[in-house]
């Protein structure tokens, strides 16, 4: 896996898990302590993302736009167990596909 990958997948992973924390504080009537955690897991989310190589941040974010999006979708079936349907999974890949052409597409 491309070292860009990684640091994607971790970025999702954070971004996903402190955004469920404030979502489960605020929509599931979970306890305010969920916020630590999740503060916690968006700085893994902001500094993985800064670890990604490239000449533009707004680049390096708009790339990840579709690993954000099939992650989302991995989360609501492991997690809400919700299983993403071929619409869904179209669309991931659709836009995995764009951030791939915007991050790694010869300039």
């Amino acid at each position: 896996m491309p070292r860009a990958a990684c640091w994607y997948v971790l970025a999702a992973l954070g971004e996903i898990a402190g955004c469920y924390a404030f979502y489960a504080w605020l929509r599931l009537g979970r306890s305010p302590w969920w916020l630590g955690p999740g503060l916690a897991s968006l700085v893994v989310f902001a500094w993985a993302l800064t670890r990604v190589e490239a000449p533009a941040a707004g680049r390096i974010f708009a790339a990840y736009g579709g690993v954000y999006i099939l992650a989302s979708l991995a989360w609501m079936h492991v997690v809400e167990g919700q299983p993403p349907d071929r619409f869904d999974l179209a669309g991931a890949a659709l836009c995995l596909l764009g951030g791939g052409l915007i991050l790694f597409a010869p300039r």
